[in-house]
């Protein structure tokens, strides 16, 4: 049973509501009007007292968003989560259980799925520190935002109208946070609205994000087309008029037709990317007809060819072949009236719909409940918000495969059966191929392009059908991280080539392992079984399963030893003393020898190993040149434990608050930046990095070696496990006896 809704008898209804709520019941008789009115009184109370930066009350700004959401035609859900999408955000007092228990849970969803995650800033955080969190914040609530979006678009719908509405709003804002603001926009938001299809919310963010970033620019284009705008009236008006008489010859009934401004964004876009100046912008006059029904478009398409002259290289049926977005349109080009060019768009008006609000046009009403036309199109683009957002390991990932498969150019292209793909411009068969399916991609062996055979690199183009041709035993080749172009593909390459990776280190981990065990007479089958692993692996960080725990000793992430001793657990053997020995180092940094009678003796870190504090390590006794300290596992401490057993001394080295030099080699996926990302890791680990060298592969990796200054094995540890979270990294290994030189 509904609940009553109840307002404070006294209270006044705005005038801004009221005409609102008017709208509203001239568009749907079946509207929850009283719900709707106590969603606003609900927001009301909660803003009651704050401002927006303008000085305006902060009530107004929900209102706003909540008429561009009616004017899109969503539905009461849509409009309630509007107003009060900032209430959980800004409004301590109201919780989640009391707008699911008065507006019900798919409001709560749609409110909680446009609420930015909460940021409290350290104290101690430097200005480059508090950019960098700033940017995961926007991130991480923009992968949230996506995947809420992914369930359902309304969350999307709302927070683009609310990002527009900011916009209109801009100018009350500190001049930096208008530049952050209005890029945000442009290049996240923007393409958002386009990628689902809402032009009329796209071209309005892009025109005034181009106003706040470019302000000389876009004065100057705006002024340029007021100049010639009285010319290209008269001639759009003298295209109508033709057009119109010939459509009533032909009994076309035309329910509009009239100019479309071309937006001062688009105009600027094309005179810096295509270097047009504006006086050769020639297709600044743009027509759009809207008739009753598809064959009357073709028909309309027929009369505006035979009255103009067309440019057939510059004709598109997107009726035929819809955008991914939904979009459908008939596009052509002709040389109009004087010569000008024209550029023509015909469509019914349902496309018209879809064409101006996208997505939110997919909404239908049935008892007084919106449900989503769950097109096979819009499914596919739900199944890529999952990608994207699984893909990432971090912010960096995830907003550079945004920028890379959501916002770049596109590329549509068709499956064998006629199903339209859209991909990142420049995107090969391979891209293709894990587009449709993981599984495709991974046993991918060929590809036909429009039925011709071509190479696993060829560029396809708008329109191309592609074909691809699989074997059930084949398997990623690490040269496709060469031509691949969409984020997706190269997270799914990245993934399969870091497993085999794995493997080996898992395999390398054993051998190390079983050496160990045979070395202290112990049967390595008795130690290395599942069971014994996964409890080892429940005592060290990041690792769940026994081969991460074989694979972490293979990369050198934990010490032979100190898995041995886990695996063997408490022991009654009880160390012989007498032996044992400490270094220290002296004021000038040197190490010497402090007990078992032996002092001020020579001890250096041998080169062959470079240990640090923390690996098991043992000393040998040379010939005049002093102790020298070699980790265990060292091939010629091994050798020596063989040839000169006496020679071999125990002792503990406690660390001691000093650096030593260690070597890593890092292999990664080559790209533009890769060194500065790689470097910044140090850099927020305080760590020196001495040296480095990076070689690229002809397989389009590189090879990256570093010489860091680290205090110990954990110090060590903690640095390799960040570098090889980065999801470009494919494997990370500490070098013995080599530098970066």
């Amino acid at each position: 049973m509904e609940a009553p809704y109840q307002i404070r008898h006294d209270w006044e209804e705005p005038d801004e509501l009221h005409s609102l709520l008017q709208t509203i019941r001239d568009q749907r008789a079946d509207a929850n009007i009283q719900k709707i009115r106590y969603a606003f009184w609900v927001a009301e109370k909660a803003h009651h007292g704050q401002m927006r930066a303008s000085g305006v009350p902060y009530i107004l700004h929900p209102l706003a968003v909540a008429r561009i959401l009616v004017d899109l035609r969503l539905d009461d859900e849509a409009i309630i989560a509007a107003l009060l999408h900032d209430v959980l955000e800004d409004c301590p007092e109201v919780k989640p259980e009391s707008i699911a228990k008065d507006f019900g849970a798919d409001v709560l969803h749609l409110v909680e799925g446009v609420t930015k995650l909460q940021f409290k800033p350290h104290g101690d955080m430097n200005p480059r520190q508090r950019a960098a969190a700033e940017t995961t914040r926007t991130a991480e609530t923009l992968r949230k935002m996506l995947l809420a979006m992914a369930q359902d678009f309304r969350v999307m719908v709302i927070k683009l109208a609310d990002r527009l509405h900011n916009m209109t709003t801009l100018d009350s804002l500190a001049p930096e946070k208008q530049t952050r603001i209005a890029t945000e926009t442009l290049d996240i938001y923007a393409p958002l609205a386009a990628r689902l299809g809402i032009w009329q919310i796209k071209w309005q963010l892009e025109d005034l994000s181009f106003k706040a970033l470019h302000p000389t620019e876009f004065q100057r284009v705006s002024d340029l087309v007021a100049k010639t705008r009285t010319s290209r009236e008269e001639d759009l008006k003298e295209a109508i008029l033709s057009l119109k008489s010939k459509f009533e010859e032909r009994n076309i009934k035309v329910l509009d037709i009239r100019g479309r401004p071309k937006h001062l964004y688009s105009i600027f876009n094309k005179m810096v990317k295509q270097g047009v100046p504006f006086e050769e912008i020639y297709d600044l006059l743009a027509l759009r007809i809207i008739v009753d029904s598809v064959s009357d478009c073709y028909v309309a398409l027929g009369i505006v060819h035979e009255s103009y002259v067309p440019m057939m290289a510059l004709f598109y049926d997107y009726i035929a072949r819809p955008k991914p977005n939904g979009y459908q349109s008939l596009h052509t080009k002709v040389l109009g009236p004087n010569g000008q060019v024209l550029e023509v768009q015909i469509r019914t008006r349902e496309m018209h719909e879809v064409a101006e609000h996208g997505v939110a046009a997919h909404w239908t009403y049935k008892e007084g409940k919106a449900s989503l036309d769950e097109t096979k199109r819009l499914s596919n683009l739900r199944q890529q918000l999952f990608d994207w957002s699984s893909d990432a390991t971090s912010s960096s990932d995830f907003l550079r495969s945004l920028s890379t498969d959501l916002f770049s150019e596109q590329v549509f292209v068709f499956t064998p059966k006629g199903d339209v793909i859209d991909l990142p411009k420049e995107s090969t068969p391979v891209d293709f191929a894990f587009r449709v399916h993981t599984h495709l991609g991974m046993t991918l062996v060929g590809a036909r392009i429009n039925g011709v055979m071509v190479p696993l690199s060829t560029r396809l183009s708008n329109g191309d059908v592609c074909e691809l041709i699989t074997r059930s035993n084949a398997s990623p080749s690490l040269d496709w991280l060469e031509f691949t172009k969409s984020a997706h593909t190269r997270a799914k390459l990245r993934g399969h080539f870091r497993k085999l990776t794995k493997t080996e280190d898992a395999q390398l981990g054993r051998d190390a392992l079983e050496k160990e065990l045979r070395s202290l007479g112990l049967d390595p089958k008795a130690f290395l079984g599942e069971e014994k692993l996964i409890k080892v692996a429940e005592s060290m960080d990041s690792v769940e399963t026994a081969v991460d725990v074989l694979a972490k000793v293979g990369a050198g992430l934990a010490s032979v030893q100190s898995v041995v001793a886990k695996l063997r657990g408490p022991t009654t053997e009880q160390p012989q003393q007498a032996d044992r020995i400490e270094v220290t180092k002296t004021k000038e940094g040197k190490f010497t020898l402090v007990t078992s009678g032996l002092e001020n003796v020579l001890v250096n870190r041998a080169k062959c190993c470079s240990p640090i504090p923390g690996d098991e390590v043992v000393g040998y006794v040379t010939r005049g040149r002093g102790i020298m300290i070699h980790r265990k596992v060292c091939p010629n401490a091994m050798a020596y434990q063989s040839s000169e057993p006496e020679r071999l001394i125990p002792y503990n080295w406690p660390p001691d608050g000093q650096s030593y030099s260690v070597n890593l080699k890092i292999i990664s996926v080559n790209r533009p930046g890769l060194l500065m990302d790689v470097s910044t890791i140090f850099g927020e680990s305080k760590t020196n990095v001495s040296a480095a060298k990076v070689k690229t592969m002809p397989n389009q990796t590189a090879e990256i070696e570093v010489a860091i200054d680290v205090n110990d094995t954990a110090h060590l540890a903690q640095i390799m496990n960040k570098i090889s979270n980065f999801s470009d990294v494919l494997s990370i290994l500490r070098m013995f006896g080599r530098t970066a030189k």
